[in-house]
């Protein structure tokens, strides 16, 4: 490619991208409506396969996954406040969609905030990215440091464990510094996904509550 086609080739590609630049109130409601309702008809459909096969369940479950995983998008560009252009809308469907996907939402913001300030800058790691080391700092550790780092990056750990504890442990937890909003939010978040697991574990049973819900997360947390 010749030095004097980049530049063009820039300017091209911005003019292309720049209508995507700004929310548009139609497709984000749109999207919350084909994300929200498809997840919860399956939620009761997951419910009904329980009593017919659980090779009917399994399947169900992996979509539902999926449809958790678009609702997790509409969580995560509301916490970079460009789902919507009205902030209050960001926050409440942000709070909405960190229910629906065992998320606090303040402080899940705060802290990819810092990720995104702190990416690549090996000085202020450890704030919402993936466990990394240089090759000095792997070889000075004790062997026993080195097993933990190496069952990290594991698969079964990374795509399964790790996100299922993620999702559903540390994400109860309040942060080290956490601001009374946020420290407000998580406390909020866990009581509502509380009540709505003794609410439904009192309708369908707590087994199936938790099969439903342990294999949504575990999924879609993968």
């Amino acid at each position: 490619m010749s030095t004097t086609a980049a530049p063009t080739q820039r300017v091209n590609w911005q003019s292309i991208v720049a209508k995507y630049q700004n929310p548009d109130i139609r497709r984000s409601s749109w999207q919350i409506i084909n994300s929200f309702v498809p997840y919860i008809i399956l939620w009761y459909l997951l419910y009904r396969s329980l009593s017919i096969s659980f090779w009917l369940t399994l399947p169900l479950a992996v979509l539902a996954s999926g449809f958790m995983m678009r609702i997790f998008i509409i969580f995560h560009d509301a916490g970079h406040g460009s789902f919507f252009k009205s902030q209050n809308a960001n926050h409440f469907w942000g709070i909405i969609s960190g229910i629906f996907t065992f998320t606090p939402y303040y402080q899940w913001r705060h802290e990819h905030a810092m990720h995104h300030a702190s990416a690549g800058d090996l000085d202020r790691r450890g704030m919402g990215d993936v466990w990394t080391l240089t090759a000095k700092e792997y070889a000075e550790m004790t062997p026993f440091k080195r097993l933990g780092y190496r069952l990290f990056r594991f698969p079964l750990i990374t795509f399964g464990l790790g996100p299922f504890y993620m999702f559903g442990i540390a994400h109860r937890i309040v942060r080290k510094g956490a601001s009374k909003r946020e420290r407000n939010n998580v406390w909020a978040t866990n009581l509502i996904l509380l009540g709505i697991a003794v609410g439904l574990s009192f309708l369908m049973g707590w087994k199936e509550y938790l099969l439903i819900q342990g294999m949504i997360l575990f999924l879609g947390g993968g």
